[in-house]
């Protein structure tokens, strides 16, 4: 005997929002993945300098991201099938599954929160040391030259120049071979505006995606707020439909 009334109405609206959550969770997949492969961050975070890699701090984010991703595919499917079918133990699993993965949303959470200024430090102390070794004139020729290509790829792709304005000034005009063509000194200074320091550049640039990650996080916490809630119901009305 199936459910009747409005213990009917919270079925499809929990087949709904598992829908949802089930459509949350390859939004997410999706945008760890693109996360993973931009190319901003690819062409920085696969940097070496000798033998010495840069930071991957911000890659076990995204992998923990995709890992949450798939798994909330996995449970939102699991939550439509046990809505329609009216079954306590899917139910009862889907429940289970939802308070596991949002106590590793809140962990993840405090972990990203912690760590998040921590990103950056570390990129920024990579690129300054690439940059001190790219300006020394006592290392070998294959030194030097593998601190120049990374403090050239950082600064091609983040079009930056130099740790802080007045370095970006001195290094465009010093030596003007490790900055962008078009950010020489005498070009932006005949425009009116100085280069901008790397410094401000990878700061806005983790900043923005960690934004990105916490918003996502914000709405699927939300969205399992009211399934937890709407499941319990649900098995609660199956209980005494089967009862009575």
């Amino acid at each position: 005997m199936g459910v009747e009334g409005c213990t009917k109405c919270i079925k499809y609206l929990l087949f709904v929002f598992n829908f949802v959550f089930w459509l949350a969770g390859g939004i997410i997949l999706g945008v760890a993945l693109w996360l993973r492969h931009d190319s901003q961050t690819t062409n920085i975070l696969y940097l070496h300098l000798g033998e010495k890699q840069a930071p991957n701090t911000f890659y076990i984010g995204i992998y923990i991201l995709i890992a949450v991703g798939a798994v909330m595919m996995f449970v939102g499917f699991l939550g439509c099938y046990g809505a329609i079918q009216e079954s306590q133990c899917l139910l009862g699993t889907f429940f289970t599954c939802l308070v596991i993965l949002f106590a590793c949303e809140v962990a993840a959470g405090i972990w990203g929160f912690v760590n998040k200024d921590l990103v950056a430090k570390d990129v920024k102390q990579f690129y300054d040391q690439a940059l001190q070794q790219a300006l020394q004139q006592d290392l070998s020729d294959s030194d030097a030259t593998n601190a120049k290509t990374v403090v050239k790829t950082f600064h091609e792709t983040l079009d930056c120049c130099g740790a802080n304005t007045m370095m970006a000034i001195g290094a465009s005009f010093l030596k003007n071979d490790l900055c962008p063509k078009e950010k020489t000194f005498l070009e932006t200074f005949s425009q009116g505006h100085l280069p901008q320091d790397c410094h401000k550049k990878i700061d806005e640039l983790f900043s923005e995606k960690l934004y990105l990650i916490g918003i996502a996080a914000i709405v699927v916490a939300v969205i399992m707020i009211f399934e937890m809630i709407l499941s319990m119901i649900l098995c609660c009305g199956i209980r005494n439909s089967t009862v009575y």
